[in-house]
């Protein structure tokens, strides 16, 4: 058996139930963790990160096997799952802490997000411009453990039933492909 190389993404994507629900189906993904990034406080905690005054981002750090999806596959499914064109808010959550966020871990992830936003941008994939930040990845907290795996450990909660909902139906509809069930009897 040969060793599984692994690679980390991380994105924020408004509140990170909605963003970890939605990676956690992807084939090749190893973890999604919830957490905050791209601030200044060190271990923050969520209330913290609410006040936005911690200048983090609810984000989620994704490790994945780039031989079974590659990061390009993550960001056409990051931008497709939430709007990318609304500054610091997704829907009703508003604030730093909920911007549009690529946190590159590396020079080859920023160029290829770089791209990316270049060609969405030049095929006017989106009515709007799009105002994701590309920013360094510095520290990656994670959240506290009562906000991992949320919607799957709440699924009748009014939040998740509104919001998860249709971004896990466009993932189904859009993505079958990219999902660890693809192939399988659900």
């Amino acid at each position: 058996m040969t060793n599984q190389q692994t690679a980390v993404a991380v994105f924020g994507g408004g509140c990170f139930w909605c963003t970890e629900a939605v990676f956690d189906e992807l084939r090749g993904v190893k973890s999604v963790v919830s957490g905050y990034a791209g601030g200044t406080t060190k271990s923050p905690t969520y209330e913290q990160v609410c006040s936005g005054k911690t200048g983090h981002a609810e984000a989620i750090k994704i490790e994945f096997d780039p031989a079974q999806i590659s990061f390009r596959d993550l960001m056409t499914v990051f931008f497709a799952t939430h709007d990318p064109t609304t500054l610091n808010r997704q829907g009703n959550d508003v604030g730093t802490q909920y911007r549009s966020a690529i946190f590159f871990t590396d020079d080859q992830q920023k160029a290829e997000a770089a791209s990316f936003i270049k060609e969405l941008e030049e095929a006017k994939t989106f009515k709007n411009s799009i105002v994701t930040s590309l920013e360094p990845f510095t520290d990656f907290y994670p959240a506290e453990d009562y906000h991992q795996k949320f919607y799957t450990n709440n699924p009748y909660q009014p939040y998740c039933q509104y919001s998860i909902p249709p971004k896990l139906n466009k993932l189904h509809k859009q993505f079958s492909t990219l999902l660890k069930s693809h192939g399988k009897s659900i």
